[in-house]
């Protein structure tokens, strides 16, 4: 078993399509094939349920989806410890939801950059479970979200507080026009979802529901209507006067936090890191 192999799983499982995982691997269809093939073969078992234009997983491939990621991800560290024990230079390792690398990460990204340019970096994006699970792993060494677990072995700092604001795409709105009038509702986490409910308690379930807030910014901008977002991913569209602060509406303010694990100390790069949030 190889890393390509399971590379060439990984993205299999993912498109569900032989075809569309060569051209995202800039391979030839007929090589993805040998992979799996020669992947089944050392397992002894099929990892796929081949039909016409539906690629399933099977029980085993169900079973070798979180193996295939956390040997990815442990290859992927070696290779970064190798680097820096030749080049003496610092590695780190990061993941955050969706929604924080949108409205926090990126601006945070080029500040380490340009305070740390040879750092080694690996960053991916991903759900709160499994940043939790891969800080417990050892395979991460930061992680970023809204919703901060309490949970052993796991650190805690809140890093920002992030501003949502209801906005419109029509001006001069009250929150109560702004919910009768196109409401989309954004997921930004359990206990905005609390907050929301205990200021809104009368609203209708709205009719759209979408997990992030870039998504319902272009929702808005297309198709019209009103709905909670990000402060600070608002700016240019309030200036270009294409949406609108819905006067007297509450600001719900969600705290976003940097996650890491107890079991060692911060090492001086990821203390670093942290310190570029304040």
């Amino acid at each position: 078993m190889d890393a390509d192999q399971l590379k060439t799983f990984l993205e299999v499982s993912r498109t569900r399509h032989f075809g569309r995982a060569a051209k995202n691997l800039f391979l030839s269809q007929s090589a993805i094939s040998s992979r799996i093939k020669a992947l089944e073969d050392q397992l002894g078992t099929p990892l796929f349920v081949r039909n016409r234009n539906d690629i399933q997983l099977t029980p085993a491939g169900n079973r070798l989806l979180s193996h295939a990621e956390n040997i990815l991800a442990a290859w992927n560290r070696a290779r970064h410890d190798v680097v820096i024990e030749d080049n003496k230079i610092s590695s780190l390792a990061i993941a955050g939801t969706p929604s924080l690398w949108d409205i926090s990460l990126q601006d945070w990204l080029h500040k380490l950059h340009h305070s740390h340019p040879d750092i080694v970096l690996h960053g991916e994006i991903l759900q709160t479970d499994d940043i939790l699970r891969r800080l417990l792993e050892g395979t991460l060494d930061l992680g970023f979200t809204f919703e901060p677990p309490q949970m052993p072995r796991i650190e805690i700092e809140q890093i920002s507080t992030v501003p949502l604001v209801m906005v419109s795409s029509h001006e001069n709105l009250t929150p109560q026009q702004a919910l009768s009038q196109g409401y989309v509702m954004v997921d930004w986490g359990f206990s905005f979802a609390i907050t929301h409910a205990r200021h809104f308690p009368a609203l209708q379930t709205p009719a759209v529901h979408l997990p992030l807030g870039r998504v319902a910014q272009e929702y808005l901008l297309r198709h019209g209507g009103s709905a909670y977002l990000a402060e600070p991913t608002i700016a240019g569209a309030l200036t270009a006067g294409v949406l609108f602060k819905v006067q007297d509406a509450p600001v719900i303010e969600r705290p976003a936090y940097a996650l890491f694990s107890s079991e060692a100390q911060p090492s001086t790069i990821v203390r670093a890191a942290l310190n570029l949030f304040t």
